[in-house]
C-alpha cells in the first residue's frame, strides 16, 4: 500500500512538472529569437519606472527621467513602451542567454501612464571597448498601433568624444539627445523628453 501511495505521489508530481514545462514552452512565441527585445520583458504588467540590473552596485548611478509627448510636443503620450540597453561601465555589452536567445544584460522597460512620464534607474555606461564611439544608451520605442522603432540614442554632455561637428550637428537636430548630468543625493540625474514622430526613427 505504501509503495502504491509513493508511486501515485511520484506520478502526480511528475505530471505537474511536465505540465508546467509544457506551459512555459507554449508561452514562448515562435518568433521569440528574431523579434525585437522590446517584447522580452518578464513582468506581467509594466509601469513607468524600471531599474536596470546591477544599479545598486555601480558607483556612477544615474536616474533618467522625462516625458514622452505626442507629435505636437504638448500632449502626453499614453501606453507607450520604451526599452533601453547599454554597455557596462567598462564599455562592454554584457551578454546573457535565455531560452537560447542572447540579450544585453543591462536593459529595462517602461510603459507610460496618462501623464507620459517615465523613469529609469541605471548607471553611466562606458565608451564601447571595440570602437571609438560615443557613450550612449540605445532606445527602442513602441507606440500603440504602430511597429516598434529605434529612436536616436541618448548621449552624454561630458563625453570627451562629443566635440566639434558632432556636437554641433546633434544640438541642431535634437539637443534633447544630450543628457546633462546633475549630481543629487548620491546619483546623477538627467532629463530626456521624447516627442513622437520628431525623433529620427527606423523600423527595427
Amino acid at each position: 500500500m505504501k509503495k502504491l501511495i509513493a508511486l501515485l505521489s511520484f506520478t502526480f508530481l511528475f505530471n505537474c512538472f511536465n505540465a508546467l514545462q509544457a506551459q512555459e514552452t507554449s508561452e514562448i512565441p515562435e518568433n521569440y529569437k528574431k523579434r525585437s527585445p522590446i517584447y522580452d520583458y518578464s513582468e506581467r504588467q509594466l509601469n513607468n519606472v524600471d531599474t536596470i540590473p546591477d544599479f545598486a552596485s555601480k558607483s556612477q548611478k544615474l536616474k533618467i527621467t522625462g516625458t514622452i509627448y505626442e507629435s505636437d510636443g504638448k500632449t502626453p503620450a499614453k501606453n507607450v513602451l520604451l526599452f533601453i540597453h547599454h554597455t557596462d561601465e567598462n564599455g562592454d555589452f554584457k551578454l546573457k542567454r535565455q531560452n537560447k536567445k542572447r540579450y544585453v544584460h543591462h536593459r529595462g522597460w517602461i510603459k507610460t501612464n496618462a501623464d507620459g512620464k517615465y523613469t529609469f534607474y541605471t548607471f553611466v555606461p562606458g565608451t564601447y571597448i571595440y570602437g571609438n564611439e560615443l557613450k550612449q544608451i540605445l532606445p527602442i520605442i513602441k507606440v500603440p498601433g504602430k511597429p516598434e522603432t529605434k529612436i536616436e540614442t541618448f548621449l552624454f554632455n561630458d563625453d570627451p568624444l562629443l566635440t566639434g561637428k558632432c556636437r554641433t550637428k546633434v544640438e541642431k537636430t535634437n539637443p534633447n539627445r544630450i543628457l546633462k548630468l546633475d549630481k543629487k543625493e548620491g546619483l546623477f540625474v538627467a532629463i530626456r523628453d521624447i516627442i513622437l514622430e520628431k525623433e529620427a526613427t527606423t523600423e527595427y
